[in-house]
């Protein structure tokens, strides 16, 4: 397991195991799978940025959270649904919506009220460390979940991409640095259904580079989708971020901020 001592994501992973103990005490996992069985289809997560991206255009993953470890509250008047019609009518390829209770103030019920109001399909963000979260994720109505690296094993990077498959979501693998990219492609399962995220945000410490993107960007195979994740906030940062050929990206802050988060973002990718 990667080490992370005396960090912020070792803090939430903490927390997390304790959650995840608690859900499967007050819900067996047989009883979730029957749950997730029943949910609404699954939407092509990968299949609407490589849509977006093989026409020339952006495709941007429009974030839904109310608050973050490193920022506090982005958004008091948080209304999920109305924040994802706004993002669709902005043109929004995807949705990412904050699962996480302890750190993000975020709920299933966003996740479940925002996919509810538009055609997108939806992320699940969270941290995933069991098998166990991703049936719940589809359990909720997600279309796709994320994996970070940095807080997984190979075996379990492995598992939970191949449970995610199995129940018809795909996958965003979430690097920071060249081991875990590498790590990242050799995911188990089909490459057209597991997006490549580089996040520029560092989870151990809460900084953000865009050069890290840039940094990694060449270790990315043609062909495979690569999303680049924190710290866009400009038009500046867009157009460098394209001129080096990187068209996904994953944007939550800058829109979380703004007035009306759908026209902050065809503003910013006009």
């Amino acid at each position: 397991m990667t080490d992370r001592s005396g960090d912020i994501l070792e803090c939430i992973l903490a927390t997390k195991g304790v959650e995840v103990a608690d859900a499967k005490e007050k819900l067996p996992l047989s009883e979730l799978l029957a749950v997730a069985k029943d949910a609404d289809p699954v939407r092509g997560f990968a299949q609407a940025l490589t849509t977006r991206i093989a026409a020339g255009n952006a495709a941007v993953i429009a974030e839904i959270k109310k608050a973050s470890p490193s920022k506090g509250l982005l958004r008091a008047d948080f209304d999920p649904a109305s924040i994802a019609l706004s993002y669709e009518a902005g043109g929004a390829a995807c949705l990412s919506v904050l699962t996480d209770v302890s750190y993000f103030q975020g709920s299933t019920q966003a996740l479940v009220a925002a996919r509810e109001a538009c055609c997108l399909p939806v992320l699940r963000k969270d941290f995933m460390i069991d098998p166990y979260q991703v049936v719940e994720a589809r359990a909720m109505g997600a279309d796709c979940i994320l994996l970070i690296v940095a807080a997984l094993d190979r075996s379990m990077l492995d598992a939970l991409a191949s449970t995610a498959h199995e129940l018809g979501m795909d996958v965003l693998v979430e690097a920071h640095d060249a081991r875990e990219v590498d790590a990242a492609l050799q995911v188990r399962g089909d490459p057209a259904r597991t997006v490549i995220g580089i996040n520029n945000r560092n989870l151990r410490t809460f900084q953000t580079r865009l050069e890290t993107t840039l940094d990694l960007f060449a270790r990315i195979p043609a062909g495979r989708t690569l999303v680049t994740e924190s710290g866009i906030a400009t038009r500046d940062d867009v157009a460098r971020m394209r001129r080096h050929d990187v068209h996904g990206f994953l944007i939550g802050e800058t829109f979380m901020r703004a007035p009306d988060p759908g026209c902050a973002l065809s503003e910013l990718f006009a």
